[in-house]
């Protein structure tokens, strides 16, 4: 996981992987059928961890929390002490050519799925009165992922974690205020 995380998931080879792992290339296509499926098992790792996008925006009371939570994790995720800079979603799909397609939209996929999610909640927030009717639920999440997947290049690009904590302060700025729901 963390060698496609550092180089993406074409540059990372077959022999990167027989290397780090320890075994030889049959070894990789008996397991795992061919390296898009073995990159498919370490975005899953990727993705299952103590903390998940799920979880922060289920667990969330309201949609605006939701978003701050996923803006928090991001930040605190892609500045990791052991782990590569930025986002191994965005790094893998940034790098990928025309003949990897199919896993920029597995990626893509997936995003579209954590933005969903964030929409749903949101607009359950506006239902329940907890933001305003007005609240322009699609474009603030929309606009929630924008910033993740900035904030991944930026800590590529080798930004600190406190400068990624101070963006969100602004980008919340965005959200409607709760306390004015009518």
């Amino acid at each position: 996981m963390l060698l496609f995380w550092q180089h993406g998931y074409e540059a990372t080879s077959l022999n990167d992987l027989t290397t780090v792992l320890g075994v030889k290339p049959s070894s990789i296509y008996s397991v795992f059928g061919d390296k898009k499926r073995l990159f498919l098992e370490a975005v899953t790792k990727y993705l299952s961890g103590p903390i998940t996008s799920a979880s922060i925006i289920d667990e969330a009371a309201d949609g605006r929390e939701a978003a701050r939570g996923l803006l928090m994790a991001a930040a605190e995720g892609f500045t990791g002490e052991h782990t590569p800079a930025g986002c191994l979603l965005a790094s893998s799909a940034i790098s990928c050519s025309e003949g990897a397609n199919d896993v920029k939209e597995e990626l893509a996929a997936i995003r579209r799925g954590i933005e969903g999610r964030l929409l749903k909640k949101v607009k359950e927030s506006v239902e329940a009165g907890q933001l305003p009717k007005d609240t322009a639920a699609e474009a603030l999440a929309s606009l929630t992922m924008a910033v993740i997947q900035g904030m991944s290049t930026l800590a590529r690009d080798g930004a600190p974690r406190e400068k990624l904590l101070r963006m969100i302060d602004t980008v919340m700025v965005t959200w409607p205020d709760p306390t004015k729901t009518e």
